[in-house]
């Protein structure tokens, strides 16, 4: 079985998928990779399924040994890495060989970077899904001496670039009115839109916390609102109407104001974001949103035709008597044009 062995791990990574959608009767929420954009970009590098499952590294990365030939791929956060010391490239894939070790250090902007597996990693399934729900107690984060499978790899294709969609910087959210939406004025919504706002120190897989200067965003009768079902991209606010957006492992249901949801297409920009970062609210029609969100849907399943052949110099290949260098052999005694 081909597999990496963990020697070395960060905080905070855990094996992430799609999700488990079906389960809030049971009070998990759907949960999965914060950014699924990334997903699709290493599902399009190796040219698989984007339903398999990666590992999800929040800020750190770490140390991992192959135990046989295997391919990986690099999307999400840009990390610091390197394979047996030589530095590779990041939003690419690249072929490991037994013993050959895979290094992956601090991310240099955004959050969360995605190490993926020609085949997936080939964990056990947990109510319909391989994704760790770390809010839930549904499954774990990766520890020392781990070993993380190989599924079945389709494909043999490696040594594919891919220019990423920049999600690491902040920026506008598109937002849409919901259902409590009314309960918060016209004007406060209108504030709302016009406030910049930066990435607060709160945050993990359930929620981010937004800051910024002035008053809150109150909601009338906040105190008397029942507890409804809550999805990720609503933004709740607190007690003192500070807002809060809702990621992939939000609670089920919830009693606190939210003033609309945020596209999912927006989301990676809010988990991406780090703790400073600026980010603001644009509010769009649901027709706006549907319009917007499928054209994201469409772009992320045209990843596969965006990568390209990686451009790498031939002095820091290990592999490069694994290629083809001469087409064709010729006689230095043989006239080429008779």
């Amino acid at each position: 079985m081909n597999a990496l062995k963990v020697l070395r791990i960060g905080p905070l990574v855990s094996i992430q998928d799609q999700g488990r959608p079906g389960q809030l009767q049971q009070g998990v929420s759907r949960g999965g990779a914060v950014d699924l954009l990334a997903l699709a970009e290493g599902a399009a590098l190796l040219r698989q399924s984007a339903d398999l499952a990666a590992l999800e590294m929040a800020g750190m990365g770490g140390l991992f040994e192959a135990t046989g030939p295997l391919r990986i791929a690099l999307t999400g956060a840009p990390m610091q890495v390197s394979l047996d010391g030589e530095a590779l490239a990041w939003n690419a894939s690249h072929q490991m060989q037994a013993g050959q070790r895979l290094e992956i250090g601090a991310a240099r902007r955004g959050v969360y970077g995605y190490l993926h597996l020609g085949g997936g990693i080939d964990s056990a399934v947990m109510l319909g899904a391989r994704a760790a729900h770390l809010m839930s107690g549904l499954g774990r984060t990766i520890a020392v001496d781990d070993l993380l499978p190989c599924g079945p790899d389709q494909s043999s294709e490696t040594g594919l670039g891919l220019t990423p969609e920049d999600r690491f910087q902040g920026g506008t959210l598109r937002i849409v009115a919901g259902f409590q939406s009314d309960l918060f004025a016209a004007d406060v919504r209108a504030r709302f839109a016009e406030t910049g706002f930066r990435r607060g120190s709160r945050a993990n897989r359930m929620g981010g916390e937004l800051v910024s200067d002035g008053a809150g965003f109150a909601a009338e009768g906040q105190l008397n609102i029942l507890s409804e079902i809550i999805v990720p991209g609503d933004v709740q606010m607190t007690g003192d109407g500070k807002p809060f957006v809702l990621l992939r492992e939000a609670q089920t249901t919830g009693g606190y104001p939210r003033i609309g949801t945020v596209l999912p297409c927006d989301l990676p920009r809010v988990g991406q974001a780090q703790a400073g970062t600026e980010l603001r609210f644009d509010w769009v029609s649901l027709e706006e949103g549907l319009a917007l969100q499928a054209r994201h849907d469409a772009q992320m399943k045209s990843l596969p035709g965006q990568c390209m052949p990686l451009l790498r110099d031939p002095a820091h290949m290990q592999d490069l008597l694994a290629y083809q260098l001469i087409s064709g052999v010729v006689s230095a005694d043989t006239d080429p044009f008779a």
